[in-house]
């Protein structure tokens, strides 16, 4: 709907005339519960009064609100007609005073989208949630507001719920008479980061208490929270202890007083994000709950989340970017911080391994897409910026800050933020803020690194080059830096190099380095006259964000011994660069997924472990020549089943193994061993086949068509609960049925019935490697469908179906001939559609790039 994607020129024009000194906002949230309307959405009364000034009397602007309808407004005491100042997701506003008052009287729709105010109904009880959702621009699906991040303002919530609800907000709050709840002010925060929760949600209490230096103390009242139908499951001991682990950690670091009253943690159904960081009420997708048994890197993944959101309360909350071009302000910082402090302060001290190895994998992807950009990106509007929240903006941002603080000092680093947050505290700010601060306390020019790292696009390759003399030492060995042709930047590298050598049957570093490198060629002086290794390693120890790439003698000693790597970090590091490899067609899919089955066994850290089977499925998938698929298919099948057998009972492993058994079993023998480990009639000694195991077993028997219907709704009435429901509409999704495939397709591209979850759930099951001929008839449709789906249908939900049912399992040149086409004539599409289908196409041209490449190795 026009107006309803602000743009960066409206908001900088609005910010420039408005200044807001407070929000009162009072929600009736009685109609989330009983009978709904026989037509239309489900709505609840939202009145909001807000007081603002304008720097010209007389002057025109607007307040956002995207709602069904409008009841009345009032500007400065004066009713205006509705029907003349709303236009669907704007209110106008002529005739502004110096100081003014807006009422707003709505009636605003509850989602199934998982954006503004989401309503859930648990399967399990017919319990109701509610919870709000509103990064970047949804707090106006709630009330009328001014949506942009640098109107900030004090806000006061209150919210009439059903009897027997408990409400939450981002202030402390109080129960009044008839289910009303009354919340306190809140300090100066943007629109997207108010909240409010309400449910019979389990809710658990602790406190956090700290004394400074000068005698004075905090004291953090702490609370967490979930639906009542996991709270057998809610480990919130932990919760609560990563909590006051990483307050320690922050108060330690920042200097500066959590600034924000109290810290609930909200553990919400069918949420789009991770997380996300409202002050006082930080909101997690409930999956972080485990109802089954889980590895130790589940744990650390949820840690980091915990940490990630936290760090926010400094970075994002307490000082803001002006507009998204800026996002990286907060996203980057949290989620660098979110490792810092993960591993400086809680029990997960290899936190940097999972870092390199999976952060940095989902980076190094998105820096090779066609719209990858610059760190600090241009976004010109809020499509733009929903886009935005990716790979680079969180981990290539946190990856170049890890480079920064190796380029400037981690004390002169921390210190900068230190100052930063007193600087600007409940502010907004931009890039140079922050170099600032940067150049104050390191005393180097921030100016040129800034250039080379924040604002250019693209990652560099780093290649050694060694010579050796007659006696086999190293004469020369030199960093040879590169960049692709679109993005031709080369930059500042503070590196490690690592030289390797085989020591009785392990591969142990002897020698190591640190150098700036800088332009095409770098030489190492420091490690000339050394002893020749059998492996060197570019970017030891993960100091800067690169490709890390391999002389020929290092391949080799690779493909023989990598699983001899005694240091985790060094090993992750060459698994990473391997894969890198392969998705650069550089190394056939064959060769990578056999060092998998060679190698994978003898992984120690469980999350690099995850990341191999990942990679090793999708090299199959994608990146295999197709008349090999079949083979290295039953190659991994087999190499899964025999690592599962040979595990240690009852460990991490042996049930990482068992997942990835089912993942990619393939031969009768594999489905027979599924439905007996379902059905109890055959048994891995220490496996315990849990409620989630069991989702993960059935999966693939119901894709490839060996439990129906039936099997699948008796498994559903063990399991009937929010998480139980996912999983059958993904299993039903799979079946290899033409039947079920037009169902499946019409259920998301035609319907708007389902929520958000059970669209991902889906469209899931619609796409398998098992069914290409299948669903090979959906190419033609998808092009046929995707500019009015975009059209119609929320961003969250036109993001999930655009993405999601491209036909990339087509992997041919008709495919990409025929994206080609659709682009081609469809120029004038939205532009962030358009980025999401170039996107994709690169993902196909890649695909044929690596099957060329593994097709030739055969």
């Amino acid at each position: 709907m026009p107006g309803e994607n602000l743009s960066r020129d409206e908001a900088r024009e609005r910010a420039e005339l408005l200044s807001v000194d407070g929000y009162e906002v009072a929600l009736d949230l009685r109609s989330a519960v009983g009978d709904g309307p026989a037509q239309g959405p489900r709505t609840f009364r939202s009145v909001t009064t807000i007081r603002f000034r304008s720097a010209q009397v007389g002057a025109s602007s607007f307040a956002d609100l995207v709602a069904p309808s409008v009841n009345a407004v009032t500007l400065n005491g004066q009713a205006l007609d509705p029907a003349a100042v709303f236009d669907g997701v704007r209110i106008a506003l002529d005739g502004l005073a110096a100081e003014n008052v807006l009422v707003v009287d709505a009636q605003c729709a509850y989602s199934r989208t998982g954006e503004g105010m989401h309503r859930f109904v648990d399967p399990e009880d017919d319990e109701v949630y509610l919870y709000t959702q509103y990064e970047p621009a949804d707090a106006r699906r709630v009330f009328a507001n001014f949506e942009q991040p640098d109107l900030k303002a004090p806000y006061r919530f209150s919210v009439t719920a059903p009897d027997g609800w408990t409400v939450w907000s981002n202030g402390a709050s109080e129960q009044g008479a008839d289910g009303a709840w009354a919340f306190a002010e809140t300090k100066p925060i943007s629109t997207y980061i108010t909240c409010v929760v309400a449910g019979p949600y389990h809710y658990v209490t602790d406190s956090y208490r700290r004394t400074f230096e000068d005698g004075t103390e905090l004291e953090i009242p702490l609370g967490a929270m979930c639906r009542k139908g996991l709270a057998k499951h809610f480990d919130s001991d932990d919760i609560f202890l990563l909590t006051k682990q990483g307050l320690d950690f922050f108060h330690e670091h920042f200097d500066y007083p959590y600034p924000f009253g109290k810290y609930d943690q909200a553990f919400v159904p069918e949420y789009n994000l991770g997380a996300m960081e409202n002050p006082g009420i930080v909101t997690f997708r409930e999956e972080y709950i485990y109802r089954g048994k889980v590895t130790s890197a589940s744990y650390e993944r949820r840690a980091n989340v915990i940490l990630h959101e936290m760090a926010h309360m400094w970075f994002g909350d307490l000082v803001t970017m002006i507009w998204w071009d800026d996002l990286w302000l907060k996203e980057s910082f949290a989620d660098f911080m979110g490792t810092f402090s993960m591993v400086g302060a809680t029990r997960f001290e290899n936190g940097w391994i999972t870092f390199a190895n999976n952060r940095k994998s989902w980076a190094y992807r998105a820096d090779q897409l066609p719209s990858t950009h610059p760190i600090t990106a241009d976004i010109r509007d809020l499509e733009d910026a929903k886009l935005n929240f990716d790979g680079i903006t969180y981990a290539k941002g946190a990856s170049v800050l890890k480079q920064l603080v190796a380029y400037v000092g981690q004390d002169a680093f921390l210190e900068g933020a230190r100052r930063y947050f007193k600087r600007h505290a409940y502010g907004n700010t931009g890039l140079g803020d922050l170099l600032a601060v940067l150049e104050e306390t390191s005393g180097r020019d921030m100016t040129s690194w800034s250039q080379s790292w924040l604002q250019t696009a693209g990652v560099n390759s780093l290649t050694p080059v060694v010579t050796y003399d007659e006696a086999g030492r190293i004469t020369e060995l030199a960093v040879v830096q590169e960049a692709a042709e679109s993005h031709p930047e080369l930059r500042p590298h503070r590196v490690a190099v690592g030289l390797y050598r085989r020591d009785a049957g392990e591969l142990v570093r002897y020698a190591r380095a640190e150098v700036d490198v800088a332009g095409t060629r770098t030489v190492v002086g420091e490690l000339a006259g050394a002893e020749k290794p059998d492996l060197v390693l570019v970017n030891d120890d993960d100091l800067t964000y690169c490709k890390i790439r391999f002389d020929e003698g290092s391949l080799e000693t690779l493909r023989g011994h990598l699983g001899e790597i005694t240091d985790p970090l060094a090993r992750a590091l060459c698994w990473s660069a391997l894969w890198n490899l392969t998705r650069d067609a550089l190394m056939p899919a064959r060769d990578f997924v056999r060092l998998v089955l060679r190698f994978a066994g003898r992984e120690t850290d469980i999350g690099v472990l995850q990341m191999l089977h990942a990679w090793a499925q999708s090299a199959l998938t994608h990146y295999a020549a197709p008349a090999w698929r079949e083979e290295g298919g039953r190659e991994l099948a087999e190499g899964a089943l025999r690592e599962l057998r040979v595990a240690e009972p009852g460990s991490q492993h042996q049930l990482t193994w068992a997942r990835f058994f089912a993942a990619v079993a393939s031969s009768d023998a594999d489905f027979q061993l599924l439905q007996g480990l379902l059905e109890g009639s055959a048994k891995v000694d220490g496996l315990d086949v849990d409620q989630e195991l069991r989702w993960a077993f059935l999966s693939p028997l119901a894709a490839h068509g060996l439990a129906d219907e039936g099997v699948i709704a008796a498994e559903l009435a063990r399991d009937n609960t929010a998480s139980g429901k996912r999983h059958q509409v993904r299993c039903l999704a799979s079946r290899p049925t033409a039947e079920v495939k037009a169902q499946a397709w019409a259920a998301v591209v035609e319907s708007d019935a389902l929520s958000n979850t059970l669209v991902e759930a889906t469209i899931a099951g619609f796409e398998q490697s098992s069914q290409r001929e299948l669903i090979a008839p959906y190419g033609e449709k998808y092009f046929a469908a995707i500019e009015r789906v975009w059209a119609e249908r929320s961003i969250q939900i036109g993001m999930i179906v655009v993405k999601g049912l491209f036909p990339g399992l087509q992997d041919d040149r008709a495919t990409l001939d025929a994206t080609d086409a659709w682009l081609a004539s469809h120029e004038g599409a939205a532009p962030a559609l358009r980025r999401l289908v170039l996107e994709a196409r690169d993902d196909l041209a890649r695909t044929l790039r690596g099957q060329a490449c593994d097709e030739a190795a055969a």
